[in-house]
């Protein structure tokens, strides 16, 4: 139970820094940097972190045949999940991006009962309803779009990401089992490293760094160290012990969070659409990361 609540502490945790790294990537890029260049930046920066994490903790030697699935993971989970996210997020509005990716759930939902064979249990798909219905609402009557200079493919492209990070959810899940997290993710890092270079490399060098001001330098330190390094670490400590389901749900918070930043710095306004918003959307998380009570131990210890 209490390896449970640290891996959902974990969870909100990395909800609420996604939710505050939608603003600060988008006062970033495209000004100061391309999307491709940043992503160049943060996967580079982030895999140098991971290795330099193994000098200090133990890791297992993986095994040939594991090798395929991290490719893929890398593929899915850093290259094509962040390319797309990024190029994404610099056509369409921080909110709009946010709340497209709460396609995520319901994309992981469906992929766990083909591939892993989940049941979908009705209280979840209630849940993750009700997080849809009101992150939708936040979207549609919360925040007029801005700065988005091309929404329809931005939105597209978010999609698209979103589509992704759900294979990669299902990829990594058995790598959990299997390995400890450093062990396997400084190999996700370094092949998703190699995928992205050809895209941002140009870009990256592109970038007259005389001209980025201090506070750009500190916003990209933030989305390398915390949005990618912490946040991945403690998205694997959630999977540890949570379902990818569960652990997909709580994308659902992360446009809320992106609201009240924005609220926050004057950006937004809160209104009663907004506040029920967040009720339903905090209902859905509920609903979806409840255990069933009335089973043997065995079996609640084997749903989490």
């Amino acid at each position: 139970m209490k390896a449970r609540t640290y891996a959902l502490i974990a969870a909100w945790l990395v909800a609420i820094i996604y939710g505050v790294t939608f603003t600060i990537a988008k006062d970033v890029m495209p000004k100061y940097i391309d999307a491709f260049g940043f992503i160049f930046l943060r996967v580079g920066g982030s895999m140098l972190l991971f290795w330099l994490c193994t000098l200090f903790v133990k890791t297992e030697k993986i095994e040939r045949k594991d090798f395929p699935r991290i490719l893929a993971a890398a593929f899915f989970g850093v290259a094509f999940n962040m390319l797309t996210f990024f190029k994404g997020l610099s056509y369409t509005s921080p909110i709009m991006g946010a709340v497209l990716m709460v396609t995520t759930p319901m994309i992981v939902l469906v992929l766990s009962a083909i591939i892993m064979k989940e049941r979908m249990e009705n209280r979840k798909i209630l849940g993750i309803l009700l997080g849809l219905a009101g992150t939708m609402t936040l979207i549609l009557y919360g925040k007029s779009m801005v700065n988005a200079p091309n929404a329809s493919l931005g939105n597209l492209l978010v999609f698209v990401n979103a589509v992704s990070y759900g294979f990669y959810l299902i990829l990594v899940k058995k790598l959990m089992d299997k390995y400890n997290a450093l062990s396997f993710v400084k190999w996700i890092y370094l092949f998703g490293f190699l995928m992205v270079i050809p895209f941002g490399w140009g870009k990256f060098q592109a970038v007259d760094w005389g001209l980025v001001p201090t506070s750009a330098y500190l916003k990209i330190g933030f989305v390398v160290v915390v949005s990618t390094f912490l946040t991945y670490l403690l998205n694997l400590l959630s999977m540890r012990e949570l379902k990818p389901t569960t652990v997909a749900v709580f994308i659902y918070l992360q446009p809320l969070f992106a609201s009240i930043f924005a609220i926050g710095l004057g950006k937004d306004s809160l209104s009663w659409v907004k506040i029920g918003s967040a009720i339903l959307i905090f209902i859905g998380v509920y609903l979806v990361t409840q255990k069933k009570s009335n089973k043997p131990q065995e079996s609640v210890s084997e749903e989490q």
